[in-house]
């Protein structure tokens, strides 16, 4: 990677950690439904407004199915499922259930990719998915009906997050990221819309909550998903799927300083298995041993 797609790697993962938070604080009240139409519609807007200025939108006309497939497998669907789980989880407990994308993603890329599946990479979803365990399973959290449908959600919506990236990458390789990211938020709106109706929230929101509302859509997912479709198109799917090992330290940390949350051992220790997982599938320490061998 570039220094460049570090930088933005570590703003988009500043940026997505947020969002767990403020979908904690917003879901409970408006509900996952509206919180998530709100969301990508006022973010599709706000980013068609420069597609339309920077003459973006026959892209969109040329790309329209792939791009409503993303906004349903890749958007609207996993944005839904979170919503819900963060009604009930703690938001760095849900980031954390969110960076075992990767781990998913090795699977995906072996079985439709045909990418090969090697030792490192077996051995890294072993210990990956047992620090999924671990934090699962080994924790201060009551087990309740709720608590396991979030639980299953939350993994239901990383898988798809798999899905959708090679898929992206292998159908939207040559299409701006603007383009992809404005087809893709009001795609997810219109796919939303019908469910309206049946959802309406039962208060009114307060000021914290319409802030949180505003924050998440433009800056959790306008401007993150211009910079994640950008990273997609530069350094591949599986790199960019790598921004999800550090959204959890990010909100993790926010919840803590925001919400008062709290960071169990559990969590921390669950964590560290889950990116030394992930380190090991992307051959990291085989690159930095490599590099050193080189030195040498």
């Amino acid at each position: 990677m570039k220094i460049i797609d570090i930088i933005q790697l570590l703003i988009l993962a500043g940026l997505w950690g947020g969002s767990f938070l403020f979908l904690r604080i917003a879901a409970p009240i408006i509900g996952p439904i509206w919180l998530i139409e709100i969301r990508v519609l006022l973010a599709g807007l706000v980013l068609l407004l420069f597609t339309i200025y920077f003459q973006l939108l026959g892209e969109i006309r040329r790309n329209i199915i792939p791009i409503m497939v993303i906004g349903c497998i890749g958007t609207a669907i996993p944005f839904v499922l979170f919503a819900f789980a963060s009604q009930f989880l703690p938001s760095g407990f849900n980031s954390i259930l969110n960076a075992t994308s990767p781990l998913f993603g090795t699977v995906v890329a072996s079985i439709w990719l045909k990418e090969k599946l090697t030792i490192n990479r077996i051995v890294g979803l072993i210990i990956g998915f047992a620090g999924v365990v671990i934090i699962v399973g080994w924790k201060n959290f009551v087990i309740t009906q709720s608590f396991v449908y979030s639980v299953s959600g939350a993994f239901l919506a990383a898988f798809l997050y798999a899905v959708a990236a090679p898929y992206a990458k292998k159908h939207l390789s040559e299409v701006s990221a603007l383009a992809i990211a404005t087809g893709n938020l009001l795609s997810a709106a219109i796919i939303l819309l019908p469910l309206m109706p049946f959802t309406v929230p039962t208060q009114l929101p307060t000021t914290t909550v319409i802030f949180a509302v505003i924050v998440l859509s433009l800056f959790s997912t306008a401007c993150s998903y211009i910079l994640y479709f950008r990273l997609l198109n530069s350094v591949g799917a599986t790199k960019s799927l790598t921004v999800t090992y550090l959204i959890p330290v990010f909100a993790m940390i926010w919840g803590k300083i925001f919400l008062q949350e709290e960071i169990t051992q559990s969590m921390i220790f669950g964590c560290s298995l889950i990116l030394l997982g992930t380190a090991i599938i992307n051959d990291l320490f085989t690159g930095l041993f490599n590099k050193k061998l080189d030195e040498n």
